[in-house]
């Protein structure tokens, strides 16, 4: 790459860990970039949706820029999480995560008719998050990932109520034409080789006009092994094993993917950027070990039919970018469709169920004989969002500076879950369907429509005061039908139905559906710059999400659940050093409880207040090569009133239901909320050096998980088990020169095992086997952190 790009590239370029950024008006980092940054250097951000020195924003940011991304291998948001210390993640496989911010999780099951994630998500100006978390992006060519702590409701809406991911992609560049590619191969302890191939091309057009195009390949070797087991149902005596799918490594993943992206200049003030991105991601097997018993181990498993899932998605947007007068407008809109297709194991439901109330029994074929009850589950969930949002702001250098817009989205989601039981008889089988026992076909859709503003000004040349507003309605509806046919079942299925069939493909309606609510949502901040340096900031900010519908028709819908944040925050510069922080309290009023009710189905109600406590901290060092960074977190959640399984107004626990159903504690106040541990923290050492013509680098990263409870509720939470604390290191060492580059890494040095997330088949006090009929006892899944992973990486730019 020619030396001018490297020169124009330096000075925006941060080695501390979490300051890595461009300015969007920049042109875009090769992903061989020189990391040769001087002190001082300035950290780029658009959390306030306008470009500006990271320093100067009074808000809790951390960034991962396109080199530190590279130099801590990460290549998708689980590997991003372990460096965003008020982050967390909780995942059952690619594709399939939530992420939390501050402790604000109660133990979410990302159900489809469930509540919305706490935390939006957006790929550079279009919001990403669906119902079962964030695309699973692959990291290559990215400018930068922006991790925007506590509620940001004003500027970003709906599911941001209690943080934001933004992901940044690097920009076309007008002034040349250039690309790069990277190899890397790598063996996972215990499992497969896998390796990556990636690339990106840089196509100056004219002046004025650029194209940049980016593909990748990505194929994970799997390190979980299905062994061989059998099982005896006890109504029928029929013996199930699982021969067919024993394997070694059964886990692996093939990720493959492209994105263009078009930057033309009608004029001086006019910018159009199309963009079209998408990607195909196939998993094979489970990603989760059993429980250690008589017949399993560490990293081993024991599933009865096939399990695997594909996810293809493709995102293409529009932002157009100009001037009227001295004021910036920025219009965005685009479209997302995305596809999931699984298969999954559910036999444990059949087994248990069975053992503990004879189940078996039910399940006939035509002749009246038994058959096994045996059950899997096949999805497919099909998710279309339409956004747009228009915006505009004051010139930033005046006193007073505003910006204001309007923002629209529609997110529809089709949800299909067969639950099969082979040869059964056709009396008991849901109408329409090969062997259902079970059926839920939906259509989910939810829309946000809001108004918001927000205005900065200037007290003094040292104290500014920011107010903001956002306006806000959502209708959220759910239709279809769930259940069983009405030959096996004259409660649930077919037998509730009110209507004939709205969704197609269903035998009739069950469910049918709407809620809906307006509101505005407050942020005031006070900023008092002691230096031009040194800054500190006072903020109460507000994030909300939209309530929903109980799929369950005796259910009411939920509401809206609220979290207000008090944050007292700083941010210095001292040559060299930088030291960020922030201690903060945050209240969660009505929140959105999910757990599993009657039938597996997922009940939802607003039944908690909670606190959360904290205090985060990003302190870093970068001099004469040499990088020393460290930050972490510290939350205290609890909930503030007792949880009881009936909601009430008082958090009496021993009043009964409207329908005169007992009530019972299911968490006293000061529990603590689950998924996130008291502290997270991360440290990075980088040194670099020459190494005759080439500059080498080693480094060296650590990363610390604290205990968490894996379920608010008591019972529950004794029979799951806490997720123990766990420490990853990792490793790499490496050269490069303008042109090459090389590197050797191992990522979770120790092999750590460590646990993300646990989960059963079914409810936890019958699958979890609390009554002890399964000689092995309760089957659960426990979702561990990737073994030792030993690559070598080699790239070129051109």
């Amino acid at each position: 790459m020619a030396s001018s790009r490297l020169v124009c590239c330096r000075s925006a370029v941060v080695a501390l860990l979490g300051s890595t950024a461009l300015a969007a008006a920049q042109p875009a980092l090769a992903q061989g970039a020189s990391a040769d940054a001087d002190e001082g250097d300035v950290i780029y951000v658009t959390a306030q949706k306008r470009t500006e020195n990271m320093q100067s924003v009074p808000i809790a940011i951390t960034a991962l820029g396109n080199e530190k991304l590279e130099s801590l291998q990460v290549k998708d948001m689980q590997d991003t999480v372990k460096f965003l210390p008020s982050v967390t993640i909780q995942t059952t496989q690619p594709g399939f995560s939530q992420i939390y911010f501050r402790g604000v999780a109660s133990g979410e099951n990302a159900n489809h008719s469930g509540p919305l994630p706490t935390v939006g998500t957006y790929l550079d100006e279009m919001p990403i998050t669906t119902i079962q978390g964030a695309l699973d992006i692959h990291a290559y060519d990215l400018a930068r990932v922006e991790a925007l702590a506590g509620p940001q409701g004003t500027l970003y809406g709906a599911s941001s109520m209690a943080g934001t991911v933004k992901i940044v992609t690097n920009a076309p560049d007008y002034t040349d034409t250039y690309g790069g590619a990277d190899l890397e191969l790598n063996s996972v302890a215990h499992g497969a080789m896998g390796g990556v191939a990636e690339g990106f091309m840089n196509f100056r057009l004219s002046d004025r006009a650029a194209l940049r195009v980016v593909a990748w390949y990505r194929h994970d070797g799997g390190y979980i092994d299905n062994i061989y087991g059998s099982r005896t149902y006890p109504s029928s005596g029929i013996t199930q094993d699982n021969a067919d799918y024993v394997k070694k490594n059964y886990n692996d993943v093939d990720t493959y993917g492209g994105r263009m992206a078009l930057g033309i200049e009608l004029d001086d003030n006019w910018t159009l950027k199309p963009t079209l991105m998408g990607q195909i991601q196939k998993t094979k097997g489970s990603f989760a070990q059993e429980r250690s018993t008589a017949v399993t181990g560490k990293l081993q498993t024991v599933q009865y039919n096939p399990e695997w899932s594909k996810d293809e998605w493709y995102q293409a947007a529009l932002t157009v970018e100009g001037k009227l007068g001295n004021w910036d407008l920025v219009a965005t809109g685009g479209i997302l469709n995305r596809k999931d297709y699984t298969d999954a194991d559910y036999s444990d439901y059949s087994y248990f169920y069975d053992a503990l109330y004879g189940s078996g029994a039910y399940f006939y074929d035509n002749n009246g004989d038994l058959v096994s009850p045996n059950q899997y589950i096949q999805g497919k969930d099909v998710y279309h969002r339409q956004f747009g949002e228009m915006r505009i702001s004051s010139p930033q250098d005046s006193r007073l500076r505003v910006i204001a817009g309007m923002f629209y989205q529609r997110q529809s989601h089709l949800i299909e879950q067969n639950y099969i039981v082979d040869n059964i008889a056709d009396s008991i089988i849901v109408p329409g369907t090969a062997s259902d026992i079970w059926l839920t076909k939906q259509k989910r859709i939810d829309r946000d429509y809001a108004l918001f503003g927000e205005a900065s000004f200037d007290l003094t040349d040292q104290l500014t005061v920011t107010g903001g507003l956002r306006a806000y309605k959502y209708k959220n509806s759910l239709v279809g039908f769930f259940g069983y046919s009405d030959g096996y079942s004259s409660r649930t299925g077919v037998a509730a139905c009110f209507d004939d069939a709205i969704v197609s493909g269903t035998p009739c309606t069950n469910l049918d559906k709407v809620t809906s609510d307006t509101g505005v949502i407050p942020k005031i901040n006070l900023t008092y710059k002691i230096t031009p340096d040194v800054m500190v900031y006072a903020t109460w900010s507000r994030g909300f999400r939209p309530g929903g519908i109980n799929r369950r028709g005796t259910l009411a819908p939920y509401g809206p659940d609220k979290l207000d944040n008090y944050e007292l925050g700083w941010k210095t510069q001292w040559g060299p050093v930088r030291f960020n922080g922030a201690v903060y309290q945050e209240d969660w009023n009505n929140i959105q409880l999910s757990f599993l009710g009657e039938n597996g189905l997922t009940e939802i109600r607003n039944a908690g207040v909670a606190r959360i406590r904290g205090i985060e901290f990003d302190l870093g060092y970068h001099k004469n090569g040499l990088t020393l960074s460290a930050g972490g977190s510290y939350n205290d959640a609890t909930i503030r009133k007792d949880f009881c399984l009936i909601a009430n107004s008082s958090f009496d626990c021993t009043l009964p239901g409207a329908d005169g159903a007992d009530n019972a504690l299911l968490a006293p106040k000061g529990s603590r909320l689950p998924t996130t541990a008291k502290f997270k923290g991360n440290a990075i050492a980088r040194y670099e050096f020459p190494v005759a013509s080439w500059d080498g680098h080693i480094q060296f990263a650590v990363n610390y998980i604290g205990k968490r409870r894996s379920d608010l509720r008591l019972y529950e939470n004794a029979l799951k088990g806490e997720f123990g604390a766990y420490t990853t290191a990792d490793v790499s060492i490496g050269v490069k020169n303008d042109r090459y580059r090389v590197e050797l890494f191992a990522t979770n040095l120790f092999d750590s095992n460590g646990v993300i997330d646990s989960a059963v088949q079914c409810l936890e006090t019958t699958c979890g086997d609390p009554d002890g009929v399964s000689a092995t006892g309760g089957v659960f899944y426990d979702y561990v952190i990737k073994p030792r992973v030993i690559g070598l990486k080699v790239g070129a730019d051109f």
